[in-house]
């Protein structure tokens, strides 16, 4: 993460902090207003020892905490001013109704009308003066953007005047939008014309992952013509291992059949597609309970871990865990640690595949396999942040590698964690061979189109079900 935008998240944090402060000691005056004997000038006087450590400390920390799993405290360069107005009554809304009956019912009063009354003052109170605070730092990052003082570096693909009318409308408009140009790729290394007059060229397309990562691209623009559209699929399994934020010019049909969703008023029109598929503030619940899940598994089921080593033991000789260099998100490799199902040296003659009738699989390995015991040192992965409990199965490179040149669209399966559980994995269990992992590759890829929290409850719940009617394979 750059350090400017580590410098935004700690002064939005800041802002939330101290508003959340001032918005409480405006409503303890309020509350003691109510008071016939109230002065206004001994009100600071008349704070209890309780009353400053709630609104010092408690009260704050409980705002940042609804406020960070509301997915607030992501970058504040990429936020949208009227959107964060908009999530900001959300959750004060939310936020103040849990202090209402956590605080303020416990205020000793026989008038009803009270309570109604210091719940809305309240909300108004804390409303107001947090979105306040956001603006004025939402306005500070937006003058760094306008003075050129920060930008995100991007590359444009394609070369044709569609690609410099795009550059140009970028360049010359009154708004600053932040990008700060590197280069561009030809979509056609044929091509020789346009925006070499005003840019780089960085390379080919086929080099699209070095490019990103010795350029620290961070944005890049998809600019090529409706005859060339059938390389899309192509230029987006390259990018499909890259963080980068992808814009793609649209076309007429894109525009008419509603792909085309954008809140930007003075920019090219663009679809953009993020590298995170969920909102923020699933994001920040997905990974919360991915880590209370996994740590509540590895205490409560510590003794059929136990059980399950000693079994290992016994089954071959051998050690107890088995781990093995997969691919996780953005193509990157990790370590997946499992309780070892086969005998040792079980592909010395090569990567294979396991099926049900395996003979390298231990009399106690085909147990664990059929209630998934073996996945459960992967919860520790989980912990770590390698996978989460939900995604797409992590591969070996050896068989992304062979899928992969048939099905260069098998890479977006990397745009999230791997998980101990999928959809695919549901509907198949392990894979026998490239076949059944592609049929599989089918379901995974629906889970990155449509994924959600919802979505990871079903297939959590189906899990369970699978486990429990002993049907893993």
């Amino acid at each position: 993460m750059r350090k400017d935008v580590k410098i935004g998240i700690i002064l939005y944090a800041i802002a939330d902090y101290c508003t959340a402060a001032m918005g409480w000691i405006l409503f303890l005056f309020y509350r003691q207003s109510t008071q016939l004997s109230f002065d206004p000038s001994q009100f600071f006087n008349g704070l209890s020892t309780k009353d400053i450590l709630i609104t010092t400390f408690l009260v704050p920390i409980f705002w940042l905490l609804m406020h960070l799993f509301s997915g607030a405290y992501f970058n504040p360069y990429r936020k949208s001013r009227f959107i964060e107005i908009y999530r900001t009554l959300i959750i004060t809304l939310l936020g103040s109704i849990a202090l209402y009956f956590v605080i303020i019912l416990n205020d000793q009063t026989r008038d009803l009308n009270y309570y109604y009354k210091s719940f809305f003052i309240y909300l108004l109170f804390h409303f107001i003066i947090c979105s306040a605070g956001r603006i004025l730092v939402l306005r500070y990052i937006k003058n760094r953007i306008n003075k050129g003082k920060f930008g995100y570096n991007t590359l444009i693909i394609g070369g044709n005047q569609q690609a410099v009318a795009i550059y140009k409308d970028i360049l010359n408009n009154e708004i600053r939008l932040g990008y700060t140009f590197k280069g561009f790729v030809y979509a056609d290394d044929s091509g020789l014309n346009g925006l070499s007059s005003f840019l780089p060229k960085l390379g080919s397309i086929n080099e699209l992952e070095r490019i990103i990562d010795e350029h620290q691209i961070e944005e890049v623009i998809i600019a090529i013509d409706t005859s060339e559209h059938n390389k899309l699929q192509y230029i987006l399994a390259q990018l499909s291992h890259c963080q980068a934020i992808v814009k793609i010019t649209p076309d007429l049909y894109d525009i008419i059949s509603g792909s085309v969703k954008t809140s930007n008023v003075f920019g090219a029109v663009l679809i953009e597609i993020y590298p995170e598929l969920m909102p923020d503030w699933q994001r920040v619940i997905k990974r919360t309970l991915d880590i209370i899940i996994s740590t509540l598994v590895l205490i409560f089921l510590s003794p059929l871990y136990i059980f399950s080593a000693i079994k290992v033991l016994l089954s071959s000789p051998g050690p107890i865990f088995y781990k093995q260099s997969r691919i996780g998100l953005y193509g990157k490799p990790f370590m997946i640690y499992k309780f070892r199902s086969m005998v040792i040296n079980a592909e010395d003659n090569g990567p294979a595949l396991s099926s049900e009738q395996d003979p390298r699989i231990t009399r106690w390995g085909k147990v664990m396999r059929k209630w998934r015991i073996d996945e459960l040192p992967q919860f520790w992965n989980i912990i770590k942040g390698e996978m989460s409990l939900v995604g797409p199965r992590p591969e070996r490179k050896y068989y992304i590698d062979i899928i992969s040149q048939t099905n260069p669209h098998y890479k977006f399966l990397h745009k999230v964690k791997p998980g101990l559980s999928s959809w695919g994995m549901v509907k198949f269990g392990y894979a026998e061979n490239t076949a059944e992992m592609i049929e599989r590759m089918r379901y995974d890829l629906l889970y990155i189109k449509n994924c959600s929290l919802s979505l990871d409850f079903k297939i959590m719940i189906y899990t369970i079900l699978v486990i429990l009617q002993g049907r893993g394979k």
